[in-house]
């Protein structure tokens, strides 16, 4: 079976929203902060700082593109926020992502185009 360009257009429009949430996953400061919420339940941001060891700036930043994909949500707790995850089922992605990872071992770390063998390099930089 062959595909056709209207094929293939429709799967990418169909596999874009997946793309994004891989994107926005791609980050290691954001999957710290979805790993943490999961773990550990509802945070301020102050709390994320200190686990992190970020600049609140920065954190503010992953969390506004995190709330802004509609991954994590905020309620006011006096003159802060305190931040959770919006979706449930992040727990069994980040979960299902360990499985994967361990049994592929060091394969995506070592990959030529997104891993990190060895180097500080980071590949998203942006919130």
């Amino acid at each position: 079976m062959t595909m056709t360009a209207a094929d293939d257009e429709l799967i990418r429009v169909e596999l874009a929203p997946a793309a994004a949430l891989f994107r926005s996953l791609g980050d290691p400061t954001r999957l710290a902060i979805l790993r943490r919420l999961a773990s550990q339940g509802p945070a301020r941001v102050v709390d994320l700082v200190e686990v992190l060891g970020l600049a609140q700036s920065t954190v503010s930043q992953h969390l506004a593109c995190l709330r802004g994909c509609g991954l994590v949500a905020s309620e006011p707790a006096g003159r802060a926020s305190v931040f959770r995850l919006a979706q449930p089922g992040l727990v069994d992605v980040l979960a299902a992502a360990e499985v994967v990872l361990a049994a592929t071992g060091n394969a995506v770390a070592l990959c030529p185009t997104y891993g990190c063998a060895g180097d500080e390099r980071v590949e998203d930089t942006q919130p």
